[in-house]
């Protein structure tokens, strides 16, 4: 019988680099980058890994679409190392791939890296189709766009949960205000800088009722985590923090073709959600995560991830926002580092980024955006649109 991979792992060293318009580094840079720090957190050799998984979307500049770029730039001493991509979802599905291997028992250490150069590219997020270093990626439909995808979202929520336009505007733009208040006290965010719920409200709309500042942005970046098995992870540092659940959900075509998907909410990540609570064995989510970093590739996706992840009822996230819950002071903080609102979104690097503040805050080292009493955190990282994704949810704790 399945039983998961709960307390199998542990993770004893990450990295993330400074995200942003990276023109200073290149795609190996930021690997290096990355590394260095995961490397030097885990208080090992670059020798002692036994097997890597390197998470990247768009580039191709060396050897297509594999893993030796990874292996070339570390110099690893020709160890077994994987490329993968799962969408948005690809850091996660880096670190997925080095825990099961671990959990497995055909690895002591894995390495985790994630990775992308979206500024290089010229992709700025709009348009009808953009030209990635060699790939023509086509959306869905001539006039689809990410944040017109989400803003269906945002006004069927609105009309399901009889939400007024400005009270489901004011509403978004507390969620965006509050990540930023949290991103301008990390030195690692692309966006560092404070706005108010006024300020979102009147910015220019991108695709009612998104406004500008309800969009994350486009950025460099990468991070990585070193994984061993649980029962050697103190000889490296007296603080790892363990795995508890790991889960991926994938769309299964009912929210594009049955009428039973009411379009409020992301259906993958309530069934990862579910799946993940019970591997990691949480029987209350609201009451038992301490904190979470979720995708807030626009602020609406934010609003119902509350909902989908059990931490609000059913149209009622926006009366926690409104009482503070999510707040970095509040019963639940959501986005303590500022979330991809200002961290933005390098593909393959988000849902690694996501878990090194987790991590930091487990093992109480965020600095001036420390949460109390952290014991259990969540990522949340979302590849695709509404109606068609993939959704990975893992949970980390002591």
């Amino acid at each position: 019988m399945a039983e998961g991979i709960k307390d199998k792992v542990a993770i004893i060293g990450m990295g993330c680099t400074q995200f942003g318009e990276r023109w200073d580094a290149g795609y190996s840079d930021l690997i290096i980058e990355a590394f260095k720090e995961c490397l030097e957190d885990a208080g090992m050799e670059k020798n002692d890994i036994q097997a890597a998984w390197f998470g990247t979307c768009f580039d191709e500049q060396f050897c297509g679409k594999s893993a030796v770029p990874l292996s070339q730039t570390l110099k690893f001493p020709f160890i077994p190392a994987t490329r993968v991509e799962n969408f948005c979802a690809t850091g996660s599905e880096a670190l997925r791939g080095a825990c099961y291997a671990v959990a497995s028992g055909a690895y002591d250490i894995a390495l985790a890296l994630g990775v992308e150069k979206l500024k290089d590219t010229g992709y700025p997020g709009l348009p009808e189709f953009a030209r990635l270093v060699g790939t023509e990626m086509r959306m869905v439909t001539p006039n689809f766009t990410a944040p017109g995808a989400f803003a269906t979202l945002a006004t069927r929520y609105f009309a399901r949960y009889n939400l007024k336009p400005d009270e489901g505007k004011k509403i978004l733009a507390m969620v965006s205000s509050k990540s930023h208040h949290n991103g301008a006290m990390n030195p690692k965010a692309h966006l560092r800088r404070e706005i108010t719920v006024e300020q979102v409200m009147s910015a220019p709309i991108i695709a009612w009722p998104l406004g500008l500042y309800d969009c994350c942005g486009v950025s460099d970046g990468s991070a990585a985590a070193i994984v061993v098995r649980s029962d050697m992870a103190k000889k490296f540092r007296p603080d790892p923090v363990y795995i508890k659940a790991l889960q991926i959900s994938v769309s299964s075509g009912i929210e594009l073709m049955h009428s039973s998907y009411d379009g409020t909410h992301v259906e993958s990540t309530a069934h990862a959600a579910a799946a993940a609570y019970k591997e990691a064995g949480v029987k209350n989510a609201r009451e038992e995560v301490s904190m979470a970093e979720v995708h807030d590739c626009f602020s609406i996706t934010e609003l119902v991830t509350m909902e989908d992840l059990q931490f609000s009822s059913r149209g009622k996230a926006g009366d926690d926002v409104t009482a503070g819950r999510f707040n970095l002071d509040g019963a639940q903080p959501i986005q303590s580092d500022g979330g991809l609102k200002c961290f933005g979104h390098p593909i393959g690097a988000s849902g690694l980024r996501m878990m090194y503040e987790v991590y930091k805050q487990v093992q109480g080292k965020a600095g001036p955006r420390q949460i109390k009493d952290v014991k259990l955190g969540v990522t949340h990282n979302l590849g695709g649109v509404p109606q068609t994704n993939i959704c990975s949810v893992l949970i980390a704790g002591l």
